[in-house]
């Protein structure tokens, strides 16, 4: 099954600048280039930011990353890899906000979480509804 054309490139585009934007702010923290104050992590025993920065790679723009990849190549895998992607994106955004409080970065991200997850819903229904159709 390829991926419908106008998805395929809303995925690749908004998951490729989410995953930028991920590894853009993974070196900001591993380098400790313009972070917060290491005391908002003392409570969890963390004396920098390299492990959050690993975090927000992990969590945030290698599942973005994979997922761009796999809607340019219209893969079959894409939708449901940019549900995950999604998913670990809004687990990151609730991680953060304990330790740096609420910031419009998270309402944006928030919003990409969100609208990845409407456009896999109707890819998933056009799956389905062409499925139906065939059978």
């Amino acid at each position: 099954m390829t991926l419908a054309r106008p998805f395929r490139r809303t995925f690749a585009v908004v998951e490729g600048l989410t995953a930028a934007g991920g590894v853009m702010g993974s070196v900001m923290l591993i380098s400790g280039t313009g972070t917060p104050p290491v005391s908002v992590l003392q409570p969890v025993g963390l004396t920098s930011w390299v492990l959050p920065g690993l975090w927000l790679l992990a969590t945030a723009a290698a599942p973005s990353a994979v997922a761009a990849v796999l809607a340019l190549r219209r893969s079959e895998w894409a939708p449901p890899v940019v549900l995950l992607a999604s998913a670990t994106l809004a687990i990151e955004l609730l991680v953060q906000i304990p330790f740096l409080g609420p910031s419009w970065l998270q309402v944006l991200f928030g919003a990409v979480a969100i609208s990845m997850r409407q456009a896999h819903r109707l890819v998933a229904g056009e799956a389905l509804a062409g499925r139906t159709a065939s059978e």
